[in-house]
């Protein structure tokens, strides 16, 4: 018999956890590109790992405070922006999603090879880059919780600054898209044209957007790995595709759609990673082994979210006439 109460209580957890909250800052990002603005961003993953060791480097090599830590990686994500932007953003759209994931793999590469082993830690990664910032938990030592939500003080201490950024930068956006600045960026999806002729700088806008976007993914690859290692592995083309699929789950030009598509699609994984896994070991599957079971995983919830996507092609929380500008 399957221990179905493990089942189901894995998957609860990822509700609330860290992974689950970096995602949905990130496809949050990928909103602002994509749904608000029409930009074909491939490369969120860049963005990510450019977050993820602009903070470890600057804590772990130049001992610097967190505040300087995060401005680093910030301001690291608005220079990529710039060099993703500058010869693209004037052309048409499919030439920044082709630059956007050539550049997400150089960046990768970048931290992979073996010349960079000494600062970079190659393809080792980095680790013990959060001590400063532990050293802030005001929770003391235990663990705390109920039912599946039961944590230590340091996994909810990552996750109350997970949340809270989210929170706050889903604030933000939708601060922002009921602002003059927001109807000109919705306006640019809809007809650039349009935009152009009534006097709007197009190009200007479509940077700042890329740079809005970009900065919430840089903040999320920071939430991605505060609770673990920096290893260049997590930064593969498959982190923005998975994005991209939380996106259009959830709806691509809302605010709290990329969260409810995070919440959504780590749930359904974490439950089909453990029903397929303990249905192979009780010998439901016996022409499949554990290998392949979790290569099934995806293939459920790929088709999980392709069945989704048919029945409510808008996303959970979008809406129908947000999705005219793709026709």
């Amino acid at each position: 018999m399957l221990d179905w109460g493990a089942i189901f209580g894995n998957a609860a957890l990822e509700f609330i956890s860290p992974t689950t909250a970096a995602y949905a800052l990130a496809a949050l990002g990928l909103a602002v590109h994509f749904g608000y603005t029409g930009l074909l961003n491939f490369g969120q993953a860049g963005f990510m790992a450019i977050g993820a060791y602009g903070y470890a480097l600057s804590a772990l090599r130049f001992g610097l405070p967190i505040w300087a830590c995060v401005l680093i990686g910030i301001g690291a994500s608005v220079i990529f922006a710039l060099i993703l932007g500058i010869p693209t953003l004037r052309l048409r759209a499919d030439y920044l999603a082709i630059v956007t994931i050539a550049a997400a793999e150089i960046v990768r590469l970048l931290f992979t090879t073996n010349e960079f082993d000494a600062f970079t830690g190659s393809a080792s990664g980095l680790s013990a880059f959060q001590r400063d910032l532990e050293a802030l938990n005001p929770l003391p030592d235990g663990s705390y919780g109920f039912g599946p939500w039961n944590f230590s003080d340091r996994t909810w201490f990552f996750l109350m600054i997970a949340w809270v950024v989210v929170a706050l930068c889903a604030l933000l956006t939708w601060m922002l898209m009921r602002s003059p600045w927001g109807r000109v960026i919705k306006g640019i999806r809809e007809d650039e044209d349009a935009v152009r002729s009534l006097g709007k700088n197009v190009y200007s806008y479509k940077m700042q957007s890329l740079i809005l976007g970009g900065v919430f993914g840089t903040l999320a690859g920071m939430l991605f790995v505060f609770p673990r290692a920096v290893v260049p592995s997590y930064f593969q083309p498959t982190l923005t595709f998975f994005i991209y699929a939380i996106l259009l789950l959830g709806g691509a030009a809302t605010i709290l759609g990329p969260i409810v598509g995070s919440m959504v699609f780590w749930v359904l994984l974490s439950f089909f990673s453990g029903f397929v896994a303990r249905a192979v070991a009780a010998g439901w599957f016996p022409f499949m082994t554990q290998v392949q079971a979790g290569q099934l995983r995806f293939i459920l919830v790929g088709v999980a979210i392709i069945l989704i996507v048919v029945f409510m092609p808008q996303g959970i929380l979008g809406n129908k006439k947000e999705l005219a500008f793709v026709k």
